[in-house]
């Protein structure tokens, strides 16, 4: 069967990234002709009909997004486009592909995006580690500074956009989106409260709009082949394709393109070749490191936002984390919990003092000290930093594999305490 793979489908592994001019040849910067010849709110419009949804985690309907800004002549000025680069979850994977791979569709999905909230200013925010994707990124916004796509009066239309890369410190927090906007303006990497909303309130107090490299990058096949195209490339009522990543002890870990809507068996099964010999499938954390587990039960859902959804887990960035029976599952959550332990802004004292609690007792736990109070403690642990008890969603998010864990894998959990070690070390 042929499938559409708009996002890779200009990607050459082991070879450099198009050029500008060989991305115009391909068709590439037809979405910014087409967008240009439209008015904002129309550009907005067909980005709404295609259904795109924001691929870093959220989901959140990305034209809808875009129409929360204000729009027109009184509008607050300079406004801005962010593109979160920032990829720092355990087991995410997928945004260093588009940077490496076609930096062009970044930088034209910004230029499309960018004109439909009328910003003049872009950035693009960059995961530290990501130093190879940082010089592509370079000589990309280059090249299209030279062709006449970035910059003043951008192909005789009267639109200005300026476009500028920025290298994050390396903190995990930078990837919530007004942590970015503090880490940008030069502050401490902090969330900010809502309201206001960075679409009337962002960086320097002005309208903003941050979203993934993935999702900016769906922007410009919108714009070049229709919203019913979009709608047409897969299996779901949720639009397009996503980038699936699978990381673990899994035959062929990987990173695949693949429609909504395709069941995580199949990309278990047959695009990452199952597990490896002598191991049996466990679980999985389908959406990067702050997901809930699904197990084999599981196998037949659809990989859309509704369909993990109601599984009880969050589809996020659809990188998965697989989990067999070899490898111990208080040790992986403890390692899990370290991280978001250490990554914690230290801004809000659920966070601040409950993420490293949690990563203790599972230590303790996992070095054959627990005591089967423990879990009790643990799961009310999972209620004190649950969504809404937080300032942001870091600390709830760092509970879902915990609390998953618990619900599925329990009676791991008790054999630790129980025979007073770890049953998976040798």
């Amino acid at each position: 069967m042929h499938m559409e793979r708009p996002l890779t489908q200009h990607i050459r592994p082991g070879e450099p990234p198009l050029t500008a001019v060989e991305y115009q040849k391909v068709g590439g910067y037809e979405g910014v002709k087409k967008a240009l010849k439209m008015t904002p709110k129309e550009v907005q419009e067909e980005v709404k009909r295609a259904g795109l949804r924001g691929r870093g985690g959220a989901g959140f309907p990305t034209g809808l997004k875009w129409s929360f800004v204000p729009l027109g002549p009184d509008a607050p000025r300079p406004k801005y486009l962010v593109a979160n680069g920032d990829e720092m979850e355990p087991g995410t994977f997928k945004d260093r592909l588009l940077i490496e791979g076609n930096p062009h569709q970044l930088i034209e999905g910004m230029i499309i995006s960018a004109y439909a909230i009328e910003a003049e200013i872009g950035y693009i925010f960059l995961r530290w580690a990501y130093k190879k994707g940082a010089e592509l990124i370079e000589k990309a916004l280059a090249e299209a500074y030279e062709s006449g796509f970035l910059g003043k009066n951008i192909l005789g239309s009267g639109f200005n956009f300026d476009l500028y890369l920025h290298t994050s410190a390396g903190r995990y927090i930078c990837g919530e989106e007004t942590a970015l906007l503090n880490s940008l303006e030069g502050k401490r990497a902090n969330p900010r409260p809502k309201p206001p909303f960075p679409q009337t309130s962002g960086l320097f107090g002005k309208p903003t709009i941050v979203n993934n490299i993935e999702t900016l990058s769906n922007v410009p096949h919108i714009l070049r082949n229709g919203a019913d195209w979009y709608h047409s490339i897969s299996h779901s009522e949720d639009a397009g394709t996503k980038l699936f990543g699978v990381s673990g002890k899994v035959k062929h870990p990987g990173l695949w393109e693949l429609p909504l809507g395709i069941t995580l068996g199949e990309v278990l099964n047959e695009y990452a070749g199952g597990m490896r010999e002598g191991l049996q499938f466990k679980g999985l954390l389908p959406g990067g490191a702050s997901t809930d587990f699904l197990t084999s039960d599981h196998l037949d859902i659809k990989l859309d936002y509704d369909g993990v959804a109601k599984a009880g887990s969050r589809l996020g960035t659809g990188t998965m984390i697989v989990l067999d029976d070899k490898t111990c599952v208080v040790g992986m959550v403890k390692n899990l919990a370290h991280f978001f332990a250490q990554e914690s802004c230290g801004w809000c004292t659920p966070c601040r003092e409950g993420l490293p609690w949690t990563e203790k007792i599972l230590q303790s736990i996992e070095n054959g000290a627990g005591k089967m109070e423990d879990l009790d403690i643990l799961t009310g642990m999972t209620k004190t930093l649950a969504p809404g008890n937080t300032f942001c969603p870091l600390a709830p998010g760092a509970m879902e594999p915990l609390q998953s864990a618990l619900k599925y894998f329990r009676e791991d959990f008790e054999r630790h305490i129980k025979e007073k070690r770890c049953p998976w070390r040798s």
